[in-house]
């Protein structure tokens, strides 16, 4: 299994740069967004979905603080 972040802009476009690197399992894609959300906010990315060997598994989701 291949655990990937699809990071996205506001309207949904998935951005290519910056990359979301592949992960064995969803706990260590989990923990690696929780480690770089906000980074990832600052690079201009709004929302993020999450999948599984290119399978949406949820998501999307805002990176946005609340």
């Amino acid at each position: 299994m291949s655990w990937t972040w699809r990071l996205e802009s506001a309207d949904g476009t998935a951005l290519t740069s910056p990359a979301s690197p592949s992960h064995p399992n969803q706990s260590d894609a989990e923990s690696w967004l929780g480690e770089q959300w906000r980074e990832l906010a600052d690079a201009g990315v709004v929302r993020v979905t999450l999948l599984d060997n290119g399978t949406e598994i949820y998501g999307p989701m805002s990176l946005a603080e609340e």
